[in-house]
């Protein structure tokens, strides 16, 4: 009698968990019921759609005023671990993100609401206010991924935008007003004690908000555009508040096709953050377990690159999972735009763009030979690991010139004009100072490849970056040797000046990657990024 009564204990609480699990995230049918008793309830002047596609609501949009959901409609995926994961990782460590991942079933568990303030306590908790630049710096960039094209193409043809979310306000504003053109974001705002975020989100008052937004407007001129999955709460607001309500079902998302890069309104070229894939559940389970082998990985990996000859060392390197691909071409230096010919110095100038601190060190793999390597800032932590030379410039043009000169007469030299690294295919502005210090300048044409973490960082600890890119499973590189450009004869004689020789260098390195050549600079890099300058003490970040 007691094994039967101990079995039909569990099987009855085996189906009290379906039920509950299903009940919450599988019957769209009991949801759809309670909406449509909620719709019964208010004014006969609503227009409550809820298979409407998006071809029929675009008709219906112009120059109207559109509140929308963001996790709901506008992100083709509506799950929210994976931005907060990153908020754990980049704002507060690893440790922090190993809680969040190991917490995720609880936060599935325990609905919606529970689990988003779960996500919002373990991530925000502790965290500086006037430090936290996740939302500006690193979350674009993911967000901007998950965009469905269709729906952003209706958000186009719209007047004003408002954009509604359960997220903290702090996450989504940077990304919806800075890169979407959206006009008005409402989320959620977090709670400040002494400057420091406690992990708790403010009540919420959106209806407030939204109310304000519609007096505003004429009557009969707000959309609004959710999805059949959002809870009840968002119903009633956008119900409440709405004339028209579209709804946007999953499955439809799911046909959306991803928001390309060249229909960005505002091309992203500056990110920062460590992690250079999406962290949903399963890749982070693949990151968390890669990581003590990881560790192992990169110090073997540095310890070869610093130690053995290249003869050595580049096969041992590639046989650890580094993919190395060298690229060359006539170094026949040519005049610049037709001017004649110069004779060629026995030392050679190699002009880089910038992609990580590693790209002198793969120069001189791939020359298998060692080169100086001259920078505008770098850790000191880098400059006493680095196995080849490197030289600090002044950010002063005369003596950065007459430096530069010198170490030229004392063997090859490689100089990075961008003056700070770009991780999107596009290139900063190259400094002129190379044009005139030698006729024998080859353009070298550098690229990285990571699938696990970047290399690079404006806020973090640049001293890590390149054990960081060496703890990746298979880091990639290539470097391009273009065809050499004369450029001391060439402003010598007046036929073109310096400016003209450093735009038709990146113009070139452009052709040879497939980049867009811009005039941005290392100051517009870390605005963006840092909130500052960039220019850095001896100790501190490039």
């Amino acid at each position: 009698m007691y094994p039967t009564i101990k079995f039909s204990f569990f099987k009855n609480l085996f189906f009290f968990f379906i039920r509950t699990v299903f009940g919450q995230f599988g019957n769209p049918k009991a949801l759809h019921r309670s909406v449509s008793n909620l719709h019964a309830t208010q004014s006969g002047s609503s227009k409550y759609q809820k298979y409407t596609s998006l071809v029929h609501i675009s008709e219906q949009v112009s120059e109207r005023t559109l509140i929308f959901n963001v996790e709901g409609v506008l992100l083709k995926s509506s799950s929210l671990f994976p931005y907060f994961m990153l908020v754990a990782f980049e704002a507060g460590g690893l440790i922090r993100s190993f809680l969040l991942f190991i917490l995720y079933p609880l936060i599935c568990l325990a609905g919606e609401e529970m689990g988003l303030k779960i996500m919002v306590m373990v991530s925000f908790f502790g965290v500086k206010k006037d430090n936290f630049r996740v939302g500006r710096a690193v979350l674009p960039k993911f967000f901007l991924e998950n965009v469905g094209l269709e729906i952003f193409e209706v958000l186009k043809k719209g007047g004003k935008t408002v954009a509604v979310s359960n997220m903290p306000q702090v996450m989504i504003d940077s990304f919806l007003r800075d890169y979407l053109d959206i006009d008005l974001v409402v989320g959620r705002e977090l709670k400040v004690f002494c400057g420091y975020f406690v992990g708790l989100m403010e009540d919420k008052k959106k209806n407030l908000v939204l109310q304000g937004i519609i007096k505003q407007e004429n009557s009969g001129d707000v959309i609004g555009i959710s999805s059949l999955n959002s809870s009840l709460d968002h119903y009633k607001l956008f119900l409440q508040q709405c004339n028209e309500v579209y709804l946007v079902r999953s499955t439809d998302k799911r046909s959306w096709q991803h928001l390309s890069r060249d229909k960005y309104p505002k091309p992203l070229i500056f990110h920062d953050g460590r992690l250079a894939f999406r962290p949903a559940l399963s890749d982070c389970l693949a990151m968390f377990m890669w990581f003590p082998f990881g560790l192992v990985v990169a110090i073997i990996r540095a310890f070869v690159a610093l130690t053995l000859p290249f003869e050595i060392s580049t096969p041992t390197l590639i046989f650890s999972g580094l993919r190395f691909t060298v690229i060359t071409k006539p170094k026949t230096s040519r005049s610049f735009q037709n001017s004649k010919d110069c004779q060629k110095t026995e030392r050679t100038l190699y002009v880089c763009n910038h992609r990580t601190l590693l790209d002198p060190l793969y120069l001189s793999f791939a020359l298998k030979k060692n080169v100086t390597a001259v920078t505008y800032s770098l850790s000191r932590m880098s400059e006493i690991l680095a196995p080849i030379k490197t030289v600090r410039m002044t950010r002063n043009r005369d003596q950065d010139a007459k430096l530069a000169k010198s170490l030229l007469n004392q063997g090859d030299l490689v100089i990075c004009p961008e003056g700070t690294t770009c991780r999107e295919p596009y290139l900063l502005r190259f400094s002129p100072l190379f044009a005139e210090m030698s006729d024998n300048i080859i353009p070298v044409a550098s690229n990285s490849h990571v699938s696990m973490f970047y290399g690079t960082t404006a806020g973090g600890l640049k001293c890590l970056d390149p054990f960081v890119f060496l703890m990746n499973p298979s880091p990639g590189y290539t470097m391009q040797l273009l065809e050499g450009v004369s450029g001391l004869s060439m402003c010598q004689d007046g036929n073109e000046s310096r400016f003209d020789v450093a735009n038709y260098v990146q113009s070139e390195l452009g052709k040879a990657l497939g980049f867009e050549c811009t005039k941005l600079t290392r100051r517009d890099k870390y605005q963006i990024l840092a909130g500052n300058d960039g220019i850095a003490c001896t100790s501190s970040k490039s």
